[in-house]
């Protein structure tokens, strides 16, 4: 996340409840240190912020302090967040972080009418997904394979029976029943295939070197593969 996106979330967490820097920390996935500056740098920017002590003290903005609203009726706001609400259910994403921080950005420029009868709505309707415990290590690198159009990927796959090296080549990158699946033509099976991402264990680009699988560093695996698939 850059600099100033961040900047933008926290100001838009704060504008609907106080936070800590701890919990904003956790929330953006950066250090507690880097909130701290950042707190110091919208200050400096002029933004009204002060902090309160004990246990449900933590940064606030002063009263009045409004970001500009977003032009969204009822319906679509509770669009929006039923479908952002079902995906904080995944219990493996790519999206962790730009999911939480999205719903913040719709609350904070509801009008507060709009807002409390949409939280009232959203007690009452769901968009059910069942919870998984498993890890799909390699998503981010399948969904930069179908961003890639048309390239041909090698993949150690687990399946019910075998774990075997196949030749695919991904088209999309879709969730169901709880889990993540990357639909591909599969070279090795010649026809089109589901494949569930949480049970690749490696994969490279067709023809080329290996790239470490999900035991190694995601944003190492992550850059190596982006190289690769550039080319």
């Amino acid at each position: 996340m850059k600099r100033s996106d961040r900047l933008m979330a926290i100001l838009i967490a704060l504008q609907q409840r106080p936070a800590t820097a701890q919990a904003l920390a956790d929330r953006l996935e950066v250090s507690k240190r880097t909130v701290i500056r950042d707190m110091q740098s919208l200050a400096e920017m002029g933004v009204p912020l002060y902090t309160v002590p004990g246990p449900s003290g933590g940064y606030r903005l002063m009263d009045g302090f409004q970001l500009p609203p977003l032009q969204m009726d009822d319906q679509e706001a509770l669009t929006v967040l039923l479908a952002l609400q079902a995906m904080t259910k995944m219990g493996d994403t790519p999206f962790n972080r730009a999911r939480w921080t999205v719903m913040d950005k719709i609350r904070a420029v509801l009008p507060e009418r709009t807002r409390t009868e949409i939280e009232a709505m959203l007690g009452q309707l769901e968009l059910q997904v069942p919870e998984r415990k498993v890890k799909a290590a390699l998503l981010p690198l399948l969904i930069d394979a179908v961003k890639a159009g048309g390239r041909r990927i090698r993949a150690l796959y687990r399946s019910a029976n075998h774990r075997r090296w196949v030749t695919l080549v991904p088209s999309r990158v879709y969730a169901a029943y709880g889990f993540w699946y990357c639909e591909a033509y599969s070279e090795t099976h010649e026809e089109v295939r589901s494949f569930r991402a949480d049970r690749f264990d490696e994969l490279e680009e067709d023809g080329e070197g290996e790239v470490t699988g999900g035991n190694g560093d995601a944003s190492e695996v992550e850059a190596v593969m982006q190289v690769r698939l550039r080319r």
